[in-house]
C-alpha cells in the first residue's frame, strides 16, 4: 500500500491507546509502519525495472521484520537521551521505555506486510529463506476510502483527546471499520474469481484486481504464461464478456544480449504475475504485465527489447 496509508494505520493504534505506553510511541509506531520500504533506496543503483526484483522482498521478510523495529527503537531511545543531555527534552513527554519502543516499532513494522499483502503487486513475505511471491488481490495500492476514514478519525480522535474526551474510540471504531470493509472486499474478490469459468488447462491462473476508488469492481485476468483475457466484474452488474489483452506474440524472444537488458529481462519476469510480449509499433518487443497493462501508453512496468523478434500468433 500507499505509505499514508501504512503511516494512518500507525497513528490510529497509537491513538486507540498504545501511544501512551512510553515516551516517543506515535514515532515509533508511524515511521515503524513505513519502515520495510527502506528499500526504496535501490531506486540509487539499480537501473530501469530491476527494482521489480529486488523490492517487496528482503526488507519485508522475517529478519528484516525483527531487525528493523530494534535499529529504530535504539535511533529513538538514543534521541531521547541526546535531547536530555543537551536540556531540550520535552518536558511532556512520557519516560521512555527501550523495551516499549520495540515492542511497538515491531507492531508498526508488522502492519507493513499486511497491508502490502492485500493488493494485486505482490510481497516475499518469507525472504530470505523463500522467494515465493504472496498475493491478497483485495484493495487497490491507494485506497481513497481507507484514507477518507482512516483520516478522519485520527482527525476525530486528536480534536477529543485535545478537549479532554474519549480520544480512544474513534480510534476503535476506524480500526473495526477498516477491517470490515477490507473483509468485504476480500469477499467482492472471491466472488469475481468465481464468476471465470475455467478452462481444464491446470496452469489457468485468475487475478482479480480492484480498480481505483470503485472498490465495488473488478479486472478480471485469466490466463497463462503470454496470453491472457481480462473481464470486468461489478457486484451490481456481473461480469461482462472477456478479451484479450494487447496483441500477444506467440513465444517470448530470446534473452537480451546487452547486460543491462538482461538484468532488466530477468528482473521483470522474476516479478510479472501475468506477462507477456507485444509489438510496439516503431518494430520493438514490449515485455508487460496484464495487471498494469495500459494499451495507450508504455506504463512503467514495462521492459523494451528493441532488437527482439518473436513469432506471430497463427491465423483463426
Amino acid at each position: 500500500m500507499d505509505n499514508l496509508t501504512h503511516s494512518l494505520v500507525g497513528a490510529l493504534i497509537g491513538q486507540a491507546g498504545l501511544k501512551r505506553k512510553t515516551g516517543l510511541a506515535m514515532p515509533a509506531l508511524i515511521i515503524g509502519a513505513n519502515l520495510p520500504d527502506v528499500d526504496a533506496a535501490c531506486f540509487f543503483w539499480l537501473e530501469g525495472q530491476e527494482h521489480l526484483g529486488f523490492r517487496r522482498g528482503i526488507t519485508h521478510g522475517p529478519p528484516a521484520l525483527v531487525l528493523l523495529p530494534l535499529i529504530l527503537a535504539g535511533l529513538l531511545w538514543g534521541f531521547d537521551r541526546w535531547q536530555a543531555k543537551r536540556g531540550k527534552r520535552p518536558d511532556g513527554r512520557l519516560p521512555v521505555s527501550f523495551k516499549w519502543l520495540y515492542a511497538l516499532s515491531f507492531i508498526g513494522c508488522l502492519t507493513h506486510p499486511a497491508l502490502d499483502w492485500l493488493n494485486v503487486y505482490g510481497i516475499r513475505l518469507l525472504e530470505p529463506f523463500s522467494s515465493r511471491w504472496f498475493y491478497g488481490d483485495t484493495l487497490f495500492i491507494i485506497d481513497v476510502w481507507l484514507w477518507a476514514l482512516m483520516g478522519l478519525a485520527t482527525w476525530w480522535s486528536l480534536r477529543r483527546e485535545k478537549r479532554g474526551g474519549d480520544w480512544r474510540r474513534p480510534a476503535h471504531i476506524a480500526l473495526t471499520a477498516a477491517g470490515v470493509y477490507i473483509l468485504a472486499n476480500g469477499l467482492i474478490t472471491r466472488d469475481a474469481e468465481r464468476s471465470i469459468v475455467k478452462p481444464s488447462l491446470s496452469e489457468e491462473v485468475v487475478i482479480s484486481s480492484p480498480p481505483p476508488v470503485a472498490f465495488w469492481k473488478r479486472d478480471v485476468i485469466a490466463g497463462s504464461f503470454g496470453h491472457w483475457r481480462q473481464s470486468g466484474y461489478s457486484v451490481l452488474g456481473g461480469m461482462t464478456r472477456p478479451a484479450v489483452i494487447g496483441d500477444p506474440c506467440l513465444n517470448f524472444p530470446g534473452e537480451p544480449e546487452d547486460d543491462r537488458l538482461y538484468r532488466e529481462y530477468h528482473a521483470f519476469l522474476f516479478w510479472s504475475r501475468s506477462p507477456f510480449a507485444e509489438r510496439a509499433p516503431d518494430g520493438s518487443i514490449l515485455i508487460r504485465d496484464a495487471r498494469f497493462y495500459d494499451p495507450r501508453a508504455r506504463d512503467r512496468f514495462t521492459v523494451a527489447l528493441p532488437d527482439a523478434e518473436c513469432e506471430e500468433p497463427p491465423a483463426l
